[in-house]
């Protein structure tokens, strides 16, 4: 990390920026709701030259793909991070699919869910299929997972390779989950518990940061030429990764500590909040 009060701001024009957006809990509330001041911020500071404005998140594809839209970040070329650093793509609005396959890595997810299943067997249990939806053992809540929703039984979930594996267990609180996660120990898989009782499962060693990196070095920008703002604990690795991490004002207190510096709370705009900040310091 670089020195925590500065972005070392060269011209905006001579050195390439990479900014990097968690979705839940920073652009968006967690029932959706995109504020018009967030969206102009983003969509400001995306048209500069010489700055990427891009989505790191640990949503689908399909449901990163109309955040996107949203905020006008689906030019062709356009990178972004899907299922906490498991997936990486292209925004390509000429085909069919609106994106193209840039980078994707799985993990045998059998041994994980038969765990997890042993110890805690009332948990609903999905498996991306990516740009299809998700293989689960129990429909999930409405709402809280895009695409299609193909039940199948749980010896099914883990017979392929996968990118993420979700476990959901609504009467839980985060707090259980971690205690769970703690007790039974969970090896050869990266893992990290949502705001509420939520539980994915990466591949061994990938995170947003991990996916970042690659994406930072193919577009020939300086580390410490980086920024990052999110709001969670699948967001520690990208917060420690860019030469300026923002916190979310709402954040656990482990996010925070990790943070160079915390903006107000989605409910506030504080993404706007931070992203003027960066702004100002470009000119």
């Amino acid at each position: 990390m670089t020195d925590p009060d500065q972005l070392d701001p060269a011209s905006a024009t001579a050195s390439p920026l990479l900014v990097a957006l968690d979705v839940d809990g920073t652009i968006v509330h967690h029932d959706g709701y995109l504020a018009p001041r967030v969206r102009e911020t983003v969509q400001a500071l995306a048209a500069l030259p010489h700055v990427t404005v891009m989505i790191a998140t640990g949503r689908s594809v399909l449901s990163t793909l109309p955040v996107m839209d949203q905020l006008g970040l689906s030019t062709t070329g356009r990178p972004a991070v899907c299922s906490n650093g498991a997936v990486t793509i292209s925004a390509a609005p000429e085909v069919a699919e609106g994106y193209e396959l840039v980078d994707m890595v799985t993990f045998d997810p059998a041994p994980a869910i038969a765990l997890v299943h042993t110890h805690l067997p009332s948990a609903l249990v999905a498996v991306e299929e990516i740009g299809v939806g998700f293989k689960v053992s129990t429909p999930f809540p409405p709402g809280e997972l895009w695409g299609e929703e193909r039940v199948v039984p749980v010896e099914e979930l883990g017979a392929r390779p996968a990118t993420r594996v979700t476990f959901r267990e609504p009467t839980l609180s985060s707090a259980d989950f971690t205690a769970l996660v703690e007790r039974i120990g969970l090896h050869g898989v990266s893992y990290a518990v949502g705001y509420s009782a939520w539980l994915d499962l990466a591949p061994e060693g990938v995170s947003k940061a991990s996916a970042l990196e690659l994406v930072r070095r193919r577009l020939g920008v300086q580390p410490h030429r980086t920024v990052a703002v999110g709001d969670q604990r699948n967001d520690l690795e990208m917060l420690h990764w860019a030469a300026v991490g923002y916190a979310m004002g709402q954040a656990p207190e482990e996010v925070l500590r990790v943070a160079d510096r915390t903006t107000g709370a989605v409910e506030e705009d504080g993404l706007a909040d931070a992203l003027d900040e960066v702004l100002a310091e470009l000119v």
